[in-house]
């Protein structure tokens, strides 16, 4: 067993790499909200499932860049230690950007 001196800790980039992925995930949601209401093209491209719309591909891809992402991320960061509070920064303003994009009377004013 390690003593108290011995500690080791474990690196942060895992975490880190899931974060932003989150961040990202929701941003995509936001932006691809705001594309399939204001291009009948878009909206169009993403009905993957009639009954249910635009909604349909909006969440298939907003889900696959979020995992992609993911995936990339912690592929790069899972053993090394990053800037955790940039990185949480940068998530919570895409979060932020996301919210302001699919809330209604925001949309509807661009």
């Amino acid at each position: 067993m390690n003593s108290a001196s011995e500690t080791r800790s474990l690196p942060n980039g895992a975490g880190a790499a899931a974060t932003l992925a989150a961040g990202v995930g929701a941003a995509v949601l936001g932006v691809l909200t705001l594309a399939g209401d204001k291009s009948p093209a878009i909206k169009n491209a993403l009905i993957f499932y009639r009954p249910t719309g635009a909604l349909s591909g909006v969440t298939t891809v907003t889900i696959a860049v979020w995992l992609a992402t993911w995936l990339l991320l912690h592929r790069l960061w899972a053993k090394k230690d990053v800037n955790v509070r940039k990185i949480v920064a940068v998530a919570f303003v895409l979060l932020a950007a996301s919210l302001l994009l699919t809330f209604p009377p925001f949309l509807d004013a661009l």
